[in-house]
């Protein structure tokens, strides 16, 4: 059964999640507008098509302001990531099971919660698969980088230990099938569906089927 991540455990997790911005009120104001203007040209043209230049012209802030904010395209990608990332993040930790730990007494096996999470990480990923990759490719190790990456690997260990003798080393190899560059060859070779069934065999080997 699924011990949940009690004390220790989920301590760490919870300081493990993806913090808010921390900003002045026209600070946030200015991020705001320049992500939903990146978020409607990167939907209408692809995300490769648009330029730095593009978004800041339709946010109406200077590319020298652009380029100090978020540093290049991926990092507009990132930014953009984020809160899709802490809503996931909160699920985990305080949603209803089987993703979340859930507010009743009864105990949610190890497995349910493992493949939860995978549905729920492909979901996020396969909505916005473009910007995924960008921020995990920007450059070598991005993805390991990336908070986040810490979180889902926390996550997965504490849930992988009860069932596996190195519960660390499989939830980076589970990681690794969800990596935004390896589903964007399995979509395109398999499509959505059978990258999703491919993803949730290697979760039930990886986690004993418990």
């Amino acid at each position: 059964m699924d011990r949940g991540p009690a004390g220790g455990r989920r301590v760490d997790l919870e300081l493990m999640r993806t913090p808010p911005p921390k900003e002045r009120a026209d600070a946030a104001r200015n991020r705001a507008k320049v992500l939903e203007a990146a978020a409607a040209l990167f939907a209408r043209h692809g995300v490769e098509s648009v330029s730095m230049d593009a978004v800041a012209t339709a946010a109406g802030v200077g590319k020298g302001t652009l380029f100090r904010r978020f540093g290049d395209k991926a990092g507009l990608a990132v930014a953009l990531l984020d809160e899709r990332e802490r809503d996931l993040q909160n699920a985990i930790l305080s949603g209803p099971a089987p993703l979340g730990p859930g507010g009743g007494d009864a105990a949610v096996r190890a497995s349910e919660r493992l493949h939860a999470f995978a549905d729920a990480y492909l979901d996020y990923v396969l909505d916005h698969l473009s910007l995924v990759r960008m921020s995990e490719t920007a450059s070598p190790g991005a993805r390991y980088r990336i908070g986040a990456y810490g979180f889902w690997h926390r996550h997965l260990t504490i849930l992988l230990d009860q069932t596996v003798p190195d519960a660390e080393a499989t939830a980076h190899g589970l990681l690794a099938v969800l990596g935004a560059e390896h589903l964007t060859a399995m979509v395109e070779s398999l499509g959505r569906e059978r990258a999703r069934a491919a993803v949730h065999t290697l979760f039930d080997v990886a986690g004993g089927v418990v």
